[in-house]
């Protein structure tokens, strides 16, 4: 494989070894107060053994009513510091490094699993809602804000190298970018500009709260990819806007679970022409700014992974399932340049997190 996806690159001041990053995922190995288990941090520790240049924690709520699945890693409290300074110790010793993912889940869970009514921009009927959410008040909506930037605090606390925000997948942030989601008529809604509000005002209070120097990076949308969605055209002007407000780096994905064939994690990747389904996204968001653009979403051989990079289309690169089956994938394109995940993405890992064992590939029961 090109020597230039083992070069390190920074984000920010952060010098990450190679160009590889485990993109978050739901693992499922936490406690229901969102305590992370010890086998959480050793599934890091094998990934950063296994040649991850950068792993992205699993997606971490940052209010209780923002949770969205069980054993969800959650941070939300100083209580919970002491078992995530654990796990970013175990990444470390392994000389990896490891950002925690900040989200919340807005519309996208249920009374049953936080207890209360879930709250989105707006109180409307979506197909990936479990339920019709309630609206946010203003007075709300800058709690979240807060929530947000106290959870990147702990984060730093907590031993991490960096913060990601979720802004995809129909998460609150991209809840708030969505005409779909986001119907507001004040000006949280609306334009652009507006329904950008949220997540410009997340960004820069993260950063206030962390400094000018400790990373942060977001998962962006790059569109909803549903009829009158957030669009690739809106998500070109976010990111310059994020670029400018003390963005460091930026990871494209798309779609939402209502999505059909076009949801973030595709089934039926198993050619090299159904690879990397959201490439020219990042191509079009990296012509667009300054900072690391990368790219996740079906990539699994070397060559199409040295393709995107002799192309520019993006600065690393992203993986999850594959990683799941193959915590080592990296050493083995280390090894040979035209080695191909051996994932079939059928999306069967995270059937065992629903019940209470954490993800892991149900074909290979060794990872």
């Amino acid at each position: 494989m090109d020597r230039k996806l083992f070069e390190a690159f920074h984000i920010g001041r952060i010098k990450i070894a190679n160009r590889f990053v485990r993109s978050a995922t739901w693992e499922g190995m936490c406690d229901d107060s969102g305590d992370p288990q010890d086998r959480l941090a050793d599934y890091y520790a094998r990934l950063a053994a296994g040649g991850v240049g950068l792993i992205i924690s699993g997606y971490t709520y940052v209010r209780p009513d923002g949770k969205q699945l069980p054993g969800k890693m959650g941070i939300y409290s100083d209580h919970l510091i002491p078992a995530l300074q654990k796990v970013t110790a175990a990444v470390h010793r392994k000389q990896g490094k490891i950002f925690c993912q900040l989200v919340h889940a807005g519309g996208q869970t249920s009374t049953r699993t936080i207890g209360t009514t879930p709250v989105a921009p707006s109180a409307v009927a979506c197909d990936y809602y479990p339920e019709i959410p309630r609206e946010l008040s203003r007075e709300e909506i800058a709690e979240l804000i807060e929530a947000f930037a106290a959870g990147a605090v702990r984060a730093r606390q907590a031993g991490f190298d960096g913060i990601q925000l979720h802004g995809a997948h129909g998460y609150l942030i991209n809840q708030f970018l969505s005409p779909l989601t986001n119907q507001r008529q004040d000006d949280y809604g609306g334009s652009l500009e507006n329904r950008m509000r949220f997540l410009d005002q997340v960004t820069r209070a993260a950063r206030s709260a962390v400094g000018p120097d400790y990373p942060l990076t977001i998962k962006l949308t790059a569109a909803d990819n549903l009829p009158g969605g957030f669009t690739i055209d809106e998500a070109v002007l976010v990111a310059q806007q994020l670029e400018k407000i003390g963005m460091d780096a930026i990871e494209v994905s798309s779609g939402t679970a209502a999505s059909g064939a076009l949801t973030p994690a595709r089934q039926g990747i198993d050619a090299p022409d159904s690879e990397a389904y959201n490439a020219d996204f990042a191509r079009r968001i990296k012509a667009a700014v300054g900072i690391p653009v990368g790219v996740v979403g079906g990539l699994r051989s070397g060559p199409v992974i040295k393709g995107l990079l002799d192309n520019g289309q993006a600065d690393f690169f992203a993986l999850s399932r594959p990683l799941i089956r193959e915590p080592e994938l990296v050493n083995h394109w280390r090894e040979d340049p035209d080695y191909c995940a051996t994932c079939i993405s059928c999306n069967g890992c995270f059937k065992p997190g629903l019940k209470g064992e954490g993800i892991y590939c149900v074909l290979d029961r060794k990872v």
